[in-house]
């Protein structure tokens, strides 16, 4: 298998690229997979995706897994931001709370089908913004 083309590391396109290749490996379920680990690279998804629009709009972004503040960032700079990518903020919960064994419950089937949800939306609403 080919690796994706790369780019510098100050070009959307480079995390575009990687928030889709979390999101391709959320969605790749296998045997023994964790739903923790898998809404983990969801979360991934979106917030690397969010800061390509960042990095596309010229503007410097906080190294912060909390998709609320990035998404309000967004707000502040001009961006209209749709209820549906709005809604991917509590995806902030999987990118520390889940990724350790935990006192935390497990992530149901529903949570993960929500998250990949989320994630994608996400995706989609960023590629339309390069």
């Amino acid at each position: 298998m080919t690796q994706p083309e790369r780019f510098p590391p100050d070009d959307p396109r480079e995390w575009m690229g990687r928030g889709r290749g979390n999101l391709a490996r959320a969605k790749r379920r296998a045997p023994g997979d964790y739903l923790e680990d898998l809404c983990f690279d969801a979360q991934q998804a979106a917030e690397k995706a969010l800061k390509a629009v960042f990095i596309s709009r010229g503007v410097e972004f906080p190294y912060t897994h909390d998709l609320g503040r990035l998404l309000s960032l967004l707000d502040e700079v001009g961006d209209a931001i749709p209820e549906e990518v709005r809604r991917a903020e509590i995806l902030s919960d999987y990118a520390w709370a889940s990724r350790y064994p935990s006192a935390a419950p497990p992530v149901t089937e529903q949570a993960y089908a929500d998250a990949i949800s989320m994630a994608e939306a996400v995706v989609r609403w960023a590629e339309k913004r390069q």
